[in-house]
C-alpha cells in the first residue's frame, strides 16, 4: 500500500530537526455544496534543519518517530537547488 503524500506550506522552524507544515484541503458542505478550507498542521521530520518558513513542501507519511511526529519532508517544490546544495 502506497504512502501518503501531502503538499503544504512550512509555518514553523523553531524545533531541532522538526518542522510544522499546514496542509489546506478544500471540501464541499454535503447539504449547502459551498466551498470552505480545511487546514490542518502536521509535525514532519527534517533531518537537516534545511526547510525554512514559507516553504512548499511534500510530506510522506511514516513509522512514529515522536509522539506527535509520524511524517518525514520528502521533497521541495519552490527551491529544487536548496536540495541540491545541502543547506
Amino acid at each position: 500500500m502506497p504512502k501518503k503524500q501531502l503538499k503544504g506550506k512550512v509555518i514553523s522552524d523553531k524545533m531541532d530537526k522538526t518542522i510544522v507544515v499546514k496542509v489546506s484541503t478544500v471540501k464541499i458542505h454535503p447539504r449547502y455544496k459551498g466551498r470552505y478550507i480545511r487546514d490542518n498542521r502536521y509535525k514532519a521530520h527534517d533531518e537537516n534543519n534545511q526547510f525554512k518558513i514559507g516553504d512548499e513542501v511534500v510530506i510522506e507519511e511514516c513509522r512514529p518517530i515522536s509522539k506527535d511526529k509520524a511524517w518525514r519532508v520528502k521533497e521541495s517544490l519552490n527551491e529544487p537547488s536548496r536540495e541540491a546544495k545541502g543547506v
